[in-house]
């Protein structure tokens, strides 16, 4: 069980992720989540430093898809703004929505990788799949109470196992 919940690579943010890696790995899709991932927890603006990321990510011809938990007038606002497609109220780490995501990108689970903030949702979830999964650093502090609540677990685990594996 603790294995589902190690990612393969864990980053400070998702500017850190080397994408040129990514393609030379064959991966052609990438799942992302959106709160404390891409930008801070129901933060309205796409930040110019992430507006070029995607486009950077776009050049090297990966397909983008935003997996997130949150409700879908929030998700589907962002996802307009940046032009990327979407799934919301994904219920992660359900295995249906990141296999919606891969149907939308036209890409499989040996040409997908996961990037997210959160083990118990981004990194199982993708990992059940096994897809390549990275972990970054959450953007702010400010989150769902749940999420709160869900990180005090959640940091006892990567402290203890994943920091290990």
């Amino acid at each position: 069980m603790i294995r589902l919940l190690q990612p393969r690579l864990s980053v400070s943010s998702v500017f850190d992720v080397d994408l040129d890696d990514l393609v030379n790995r064959g991966y052609r899709g990438l799942i992302m989540d959106l709160d404390n991932t891409l930008v801070a927890w129901n933060h309205p603006e796409v930040p110019k430093t992430l507006k070029l990321w995607l486009k950077d990510v776009s050049h090297r011809n990966i397909e983008m898809c935003i997996v997130s938990n949150n409700l879908s007038q929030r998700v589907e606002e962002f996802s307009t703004k940046i032009g990327v497609s979407f799934i919301a109220k994904a219920a992660k780490p359900r295995r249906r929505a990141f296999r919606q995501a891969m149907r939308k990108m036209g890409t499989y689970a040996e040409t997908t990788a996961v990037i997210g903030d959160q083990v118990f949702t981004d990194i199982l979830g993708g990992n059940r799949l096994q897809l390549y999964t990275i972990l970054v650093h959450p953007l702010a502090t400010e989150e769902f109470w749940t999420t709160r609540l869900v990180r005090k677990l959640e940091h006892q685990v990567v402290r203890r196992h994943v920091s290990q594996g």
